[in-house]
Parts: C-alpha cells; sequence; structure tokens
C-alpha cells in the first residue's frame, strides 16, 4: 500500500454538524483506543480564537494528546490545501508511535482535501469568467457543446452560471469537464473503500437548543473581549461565525440579546450547510450521538 494512502486510511474520523460534540467523543476514543486527535476545524487552528471557534479547554486539552489546535497566527490565512499540508506529517508521526490518529471537526473542504487529496478541476480564473460572462446564453451552451458534448449533457443549460463554471474547467484544463469528473469519482470510489469515520446524527431540535445555548455561553466566556482584541485578522479568520457579530454590537449596532440570536442564526445555517456537505460523503458511518456503545465497538473494530 502507497504511504500516503495508508496513512489515511488509518486514521478514524469523527465528523458531524458545529455543537454536536465531536470534541468530547474523540477524547473519549482517544482514550479507548490510544489515540490522538487532530484538530480538522478551519477556526480551530487559530491562536485567540479558542471561545468564538469553541475550541476544546485547556482541561480537555489536557486529557489526550491534540494536535493542530491554535497553531496559526490570526493574520495567516489558510485554505484546505496548507491544512492538508500541516496535517499528513501529524498524522504519520503519531502512526509512527504506533498510536491512532482520531480526526475530528466540522470543515468539510478540509477533511476532504486531507481525506482524498485536491480536486483535479481547476479553481475559476477571474479573467476568462468575465470573458465569458460577456457572451451570449446561446453562444456559451454551443462552445460547451463543441467542446465537451457529455459534459453539456450532464450540465443545467438553462442556469448561465453552472455552464460558464463548466467552460472554464474545460478552458483552464485543456480537456473535458465531464472526463475530470469522472476520473475523480472513480479515484474517490477507490479511496473511500478503506476510511474510516463516524458522522454525529443529532435530533435537528435538539441540536438546535444546542446551538442556542452555546451562542449564550461564548459571549459570557469572553468571545466580545476575544474580537476587541484581534488585529489584522486574515481573510479566513474574518469568516469565524461570531466576529462580525460581534463587531456590529461593539459598534452600537446591535443588543448583547440580538448579538446572539445572530450569532446563533449563523450557525444554524453554519450545522445545515455542514448536514447537506457530510450527507454525501458515504463512506462516513451515520450513527446516533446517544449511541455510545455502538460507536465504541465500531471504533474498536476498525482499530483492530
Amino acid at each position: 500500500m502507497h504511504l500516503l494512502n495508508f496513512t489515511i486510511q488509518n486514521s478514524l474520523y469523527i465528523c458531524g454538524p458545529t455543537a454536536s460534540g465531536k470534541s468530547a467523543l474523540a477524547i473519549e476514543l482517544a482514550r479507548l483506543l490510544d489515540g490522538e486527535i487532530v484538530n480538522a476545524d478551519a477556526y480551530q487552528l487559530y491562536r485567540g480564537l479558542e471561545t468564538i471557534s469553541a475550541a476544546p479547554s485547556p482541561e480537555e486539552l489536557s486529557q489526550v494528546t491534540h494536535h493542530l489546535y491554535g497553531v496559526l497566527d490570526p493574520s495567516e490565512t489558510c485554505d484546505a490545501m496548507r491544512f492538508r499540508e500541516m496535517a499528513l506529517p501529524v498524522i504519520e508521526e503519531i502512526q509512527s508511535r504506533g498510536n491512532t490518529p482520531i480526526i475530528t471537526g466540522g470543515s468539510g473542504m478540509y477533511l476532504k482535501f486531507l481525506t482524498h487529496g485536491p480536486s483535479p478541476v481547476p479553481s475559476g480564473d477571474d479573467a476568462l469568467r468575465k470573458e465569458l460572462e460577456n457572451e451570449s446564453d446561446e453562444a456559451l451552451v454551443a462552445r460547451l457543446t463543441d467542446l465537451d458534448p457529455k459534459g453539456a449533457a450532464m450540465t443545467n443549460l438553462k442556469n448561465r452560471r453552472y455552464v460558464i463554471r463548466a467552460l472554464e474547467i474545460c478552458i483552464l484544463s485543456g480537456g473535458k469537464m465531464s472526463e475530470l469528473k469522472s476520473n475523480w469519482k472513480r479515484a474517490s470510489e477507490t479511496i473511500e473503500k478503506d476510511l474510516r469515520g463516524i458522522y454525529l446524527l443529532w435530533d435537528r431540535e435538539q441540536l438546535r437548543q444546542r446551538i442556542n445555548h452555546r451562542a449564550e455561553v461564548m459571549l459570557e466566556s469572553g468571545a466580545i473581549e476575544e474580537v476587541a482584541s484581534l488585529t489584522n485578522p486574515s481573510a479566513t479568520c474574518e469568516k469565524a461565525i461570531g466576529i462580525s457579530q460581534i463587531r456590529a454590537h461593539l459598534a452600537g449596532e446591535s443588543t448583547r440579546e440580538e448579538c446572539t440570536e445572530r450569532i446563533a442564526a449563523a450557525t444554524r445555517q453554519y450545522a445545515k450547510r455542514q448536514r447537506t456537505w457530510f450527507g454525501k460523503e458515504k463512506w462516513l458511518t451515520s450513527i446516533g450521538v446517544d449511541d455510545k456503545t455502538v460507536i465504541k465497538a465500531l471504533a474498536r473494530q476498525w482499530a483492530e
């Protein structure tokens, strides 16, 4: 087996929406399996965002070995590829000690890059997109049909944005979007045969209540002071839920109660997006958060 595949496939992944108890479960499993926890939350990577990002507490961090928490300055940018480059050597080191890496977090794209590698589909190009946007719908469809007939057949040709994106992929890659996606799908299916991960299921109303409570606790625990002390945060850091809402409160644009509700609402929307994302990751085993016996039995089986 290729060393990289071994590293990725011989790890345990704990995924789920925000406020679903991933960190607490990871600690339980780390104790059970001689594991070490690796963070896969985009904002828990940053120092100074411990409250905003709901990072594990100092007490939790002391219970088992944790990695990649608070390792970036808020001024640093980060993306899924950088996370992958940071995480892989850490996971390899854990395995070299004979321990089980337990990767936990809710940042779907970061986890996707870690488990599957970067997609061969090129990212967008602003100059090319502007050029394509000047063309008529008919011209765009005709061009896509000429470059990639199969790709055109699998694209909603009435959606101008989809057609432009399909053309971008063809032009930037020098190939056919349909072939790129087909090859990527086959490669992903091969990778996913040996991936081992748990997705924590929650009753939606219960999760909603947990999120609302977390927003209240966040403000009571120093989130306002945390945001006020941020200097020169990167564009990545700025996206953390709570920063814009608390800044508006500090500027007198909202009451504390309004700020709390806005944070809770944004978090609920994020949890909904996470459910959609992870619902498409068929390699994950979905288990109710209260089914600890099942989770532990499955984790033991995977670790053997």
